[in-house]
């Protein structure tokens, strides 16, 4: 891990790109194959986009899962995206809608609820991407999912325009596409998302947000340390003699405090990330993952 870029960049993903240009314009800055996002936005969503580099791809399933958002829905229409990128299906007049009556409409979406996703997603259907098969006209039945909506406030109302702003935490797999619809079908005026900016997402947010134009010129920006994202997880930091066993894939002492299956970030005598490990019986850890690997 030492001879190669190792660690995650955090991108402002503009406007009008998608996460997939986004990892490609990163392999070309700095010179690597391997480069992956934590989570999907689309083209016309700008934000948060965390990108892990080098070794540092193989902990993007360890990284703490919610997304932050800050959203605007437009009420009073309907769309075959259910944002403003696609086409009218419906109009509606808005009913009075004062404050407190929006408040009573958001809270069923607030908690564990099932949620379907947009017609033009990216979920797999008989092994195509939907938003593949909705291009192509067909009408598609996705079943509902589970999905956390951990925060969900309203920031502003604006009658005169039918539009709302909202502040969003949710767990992953959670369409805000999604939650405009049903919000606008609760409301039975129809609703479709304007305008969508994250916050945050896998524990970064966008004080640490680069601009894409930081690739273009040096020097590049430096990449933050794996451990930075590591922070919600138990740490084990090796003894001197045990960093060889561990390289040869060893089992290490544990605590009993740790449950079965608990992930724990294994530091090596230095201090810096050697891998990953899960707790089990015994008070011992697993190696799961081990980077500079022996044998």
């Amino acid at each position: 891990m030492a001879d190669q870029p190792c660690g995650f960049l955090v991108l402002d993903k503009p406007a009008g790109l998608t996460s997939h240009g986004c990892v490609a314009r990163v392999r070309r800055a700095y010179g690597l194959r391997r480069v992956g996002h934590g989570g999907t936005l689309d083209p016309a969503v700008t934000g948060v986009l965390p990108l892990a580099l080098g070794p540092a791809t193989r902990l993007l399933p360890y990284l703490v899962g919610d997304k932050h958002y800050e959203g605007t829905i437009q009420l009073g229409l309907c769309t075959d995206t259910d944002d403003l990128s696609g086409t009218v299906l419906e109009r509606h007049p808005l009913p009075p809608l004062p404050h407190d009556a929006l408040e009573r409409a958001l809270a069923p979406f607030r908690g564990s609820i099932l949620q379907v996703p947009p017609q033009v997603s990216a979920v797999h259907v008989q092994g195509e991407r939907a938003y593949a098969r909705a291009r192509r006209g067909e009408a598609l039945s996705l079943p509902p999912r589970a999905v956390t909506i951990t925060q969900l406030e309203l920031r502003r109302w604006e009658p005169a325009t039918g539009r709302l702003q909202l502040e969003v935490q949710c767990s992953a797999g959670t369409y805000i596409r999604s939650l405009a619809r049903d919000l606008g079908t609760a409301l039975g005026c129809g609703g479709a998302l304007a305008e969508l900016r994250r916050t945050g997402a896998l524990g970064f947010d966008l004080a640490q947000a680069m601009p894409l134009e930081a690739l273009e010129q040096p020097p590049l920006p430096p990449l933050l340390n794996p451990l930075a994202a590591l922070g919600h997880l138990p740490r084990r930091q090796l003894a001197p003699g045990e960093l060889e066993g561990w390289r040869c894939g060893r089992s290490l002492e544990g605590q009993a405090d740790w449950p079965p299956g608990q992930p724990v970030a294994v530091l090596g005598p230095d201090g810096n990330l050697v891998g990953m490990a899960l707790a089990c019986a015994a008070d011992r850890l697993q190696p799961k993952l081990v980077f500079d690997a022996l044998g």
